[in-house]
């Protein structure tokens, strides 16, 4: 009898930090690598007598990332405490929401393999965050750094509905992508402004049965998650088809050793003993407030990538890079206010600038800072003025590159840059070039058109890129006999 196949089944959990400038419920500061333990307060270390104040801007910004995931927002929500003991929880109890969230439904639309896909949300909630445990900065030792603590959070839980570790990648990307959109969160695995606990569980293919699971934390890249996914998934087949049964267990990754271990016994509601939170009154969302962040929100990737190809005849390559981080895609629309062509803006986005941020190991947000949209509008313009050649604009390009308040203009002028189009001193680049690469010329002259290219490449070089390639083109073929 074969063994049957098996299906994975990934609901995921993702913690994501608000964009504020203070914490959940009092007024330290939520701001990220202060020295540990500076910014704390009796309300964010729990001391006796101590109350919570809600934050109003924590709310605006939840309200904000459950409306553009597509969520309703409760009019009504309640916090509560959930129970558990941890030495970075000073309190004793995480202020949370449990029964009656903030916010329900909504979904986050993917596409993995050309096929598109709808994974639902059930729920998002607003909490606290819990200090950190460092256990590398004393032998023998843990610290523990409260600054974390009590900073404000919403907790995004989807629906069981990805069957891949690819799907939950695609999830989690989507999911970046919209939040970034929505200004809610810097969305930063590395500074831990968005971390992602991964719920999967094995069964049957065909089967609609949902068995016990276990919850993979320590993840630090989405990549990861992917690989966690899949050595988990597999240990759960391997188990299951040596006639054994999975326990319902917290689970941790290691990167380093590429392995998945048990952490302790997975917890269930009824472990945390919820209760309304005494200090905090029920929150009341109005209609007119949902209704006033609604009309605030702007345009999302989907519909950008869509707008961009449609209104402005970009490839559906360059419109997903472009959309794919709302610090491109608000670049990009920069170079257009500027008066950029579109094709040729996003010919460079795609192109040069994103080298220069990969190369320097920079993020899209920076971009601005290395090059400076009215510098790149100013290159766009020259080129398509016939001022410079595209072979020149690298030239001023890589000028901007090491100064950012360089002028083009000034680097055009300075180098001699500016494109030449007079006969006369383009027929006397060609004829060095034929000199110096007699071969190549003579195949060329004797029809062997392929050479066009080369011989063009070298004149640009002999011209430092000032030569005009379409003239050169036509100056080169009436040379072809025949």
């Amino acid at each position: 009898m074969s063994a049957p196949a098996w299906e994975m089944v990934v609901g995921l959990e993702v913690h994501v930090q608000l964009k504020t400038a203070t914490k959940a419920f009092c007024a330290c500061s939520a701001e990220f690598g202060a020295a540990p333990n500076s910014n704390t307060c009796p309300v964010c270390l729990g001391l006796p007598g101590a109350l919570p104040v809600l934050n109003d801007q924590a709310v605006e910004l939840a309200v904000r990332a459950a409306l553009a995931i597509g969520c309703t927002v409760q009019p009504r929500s309640v916090f509560a405490r959930k129970n558990y003991f941890y030495p970075d929880l000073p309190k004793g109890y995480q202020i949370s929401q449990f029964d009656q969230p903030l916010a329900t439904g909504g979904a986050i639309d993917i596409v993995v393999g050309d096929q598109p896909m709808r994974v639902g949300v059930t729920r998002l909630h607003m909490e606290e965050d819990a200090g950190k445990s460092l256990h590398d900065r004393f032998a023998n030792a843990t610290a523990i750094d409260l600054n974390r603590a009590s900073v404000p959070l919403v907790e995004i839980v989807s629906e069981p509905d990805m069957r891949s570790s690819a799907q939950a990648g695609a999830y989690l990307r989507a999911l970046k992508q919209v939040l970034e959109y929505a200004a809610v969160s810097d969305c930063s695995m590395e500074l831990g402004s968005l971390r992602v606990d991964a719920n999967v569980s094995a069964r049957p293919a065909g089967s609609t049965e949902l068995r016990n699971r276990t919850e993979i934390k320590n993840v630090n890249s989405f990549s990861n998650v992917e690989k966690a996914l899949e050595l988990e998934f597999a240990r759960h087949v391997a188990t299951y088809e040596a006639g054994g049964s999975i326990q319902q267990q917290t689970m941790l990754f290691d990167a380093a050793k590429g392995e998945v271990r048990p952490a302790r016994s997975k917890e269930g509601s009824h472990d945390y003993r919820y209760f309304p939170e005494p200090d905090l009154p029920p929150l009341v969302v109005s209609a007119e407030r949902v209704a006033r962040i609604r009309a605030s929100l702007p345009e999302f990737p989907a519909a950008k990538r869509a707008r961009y190809q449609s209104a402005l005849g970009l490839s559906a390559a360059d419109a997903g890079v472009i959309a794919a981080s709302a610090h491109l895609a608000r670049y990009f629309e920069a170079l257009l206010a500027a008066g950029a062509n579109a094709k040729a803006a996003a010919n460079w986005l795609t192109g040069s600038a994103l080298q220069a941020l990969n190369e320097r190991t920079l993020e899209p947000d920076q971009l601005e800072r290395i090059v400076p949209v009215a510098a790149l509008a100013r290159i766009i313009a020259l080129v398509q003025g016939g001022t410079i050649s595209s072979s020149a604009a690298k030239t001023v390009f890589a000028a901007v590159l090491a100064d950012p308040a360089t002028n083009p203009d000034d680097v055009v002028k300075s180098q001699g840059l500016a494109q030449v189009s007079d006969d006369g001193a383009l027929v006397g680049w060609i004829d060095e070039v034929f000199a110096e690469l007699p071969a190549e010329a003579a195949r060329f002259v004797g029809g062997e058109r392929k050479l066009q290219g080369v011989l063009i490449g070298a004149i640009m070089k002999k011209s430092k890129g000032s030569a005009d390639p379409k003239k050169l083109a036509a100056l080169l073929g009436a040379r072809v006999k025949g």
